[in-house]
């Protein structure tokens, strides 16, 4: 199941776009690491991917990340519709992902977060009654 989305965000200054997206969602970031040769910031539904041209063309077309609870079952039922694993299951600092394309070419990353984070930015701000795009 799908837990939460964010519209990827590509730029080469994360934090000029982190300005603005700080100011439009009245918030500050949630995540914000670098990993392989990016600086990720997820602020509210919007995930920036900040580097340079260069670091950016293996992901730049596709779309996520996609926060779902259980990426194994995941795998299965994009294989079962049709889609193709072009990244397999790897583990991350925030927990593991795969990138799929779908049968009708949608490049996608799917997220299972470790169960604290899950707990943090999805399950408490959902009981406190905030949006996701609030967190």
């Amino acid at each position: 199941m799908i837990l939460k989305t964010y519209a990827r965000v590509f730029t080469n200054d994360a934090n000029k776009t982190l300005e603005l997206f700080k100011k439009l969602h009245q918030t500050e970031p949630h995540l914000r690491l670098n990993f392989n040769d990016w600086e990720l910031i997820a602020i509210g539904d919007t995930f920036i991917v900040g580097g340079t041209d260069e670091s950016l063309v293996p992901i730049r077309d596709s779309h996520g990340p996609y926060i779902v609870d259980n990426l194994d079952e995941t795998r299965s039922t994009l294989l079962e519709g049709g889609a193709e694993i072009t990244q397999e299951i790897k583990p991350a600092p925030t927990g593991r992902f795969l990138y799929a394309k779908h049968s009708d070419g949608l490049l996608v990353e799917y997220v299972e977060l470790n169960s604290d984070l899950v707990e943090k930015w999805i399950a408490a701000p959902l009981r406190n009654g905030k949006l996701s795009s609030q967190i």
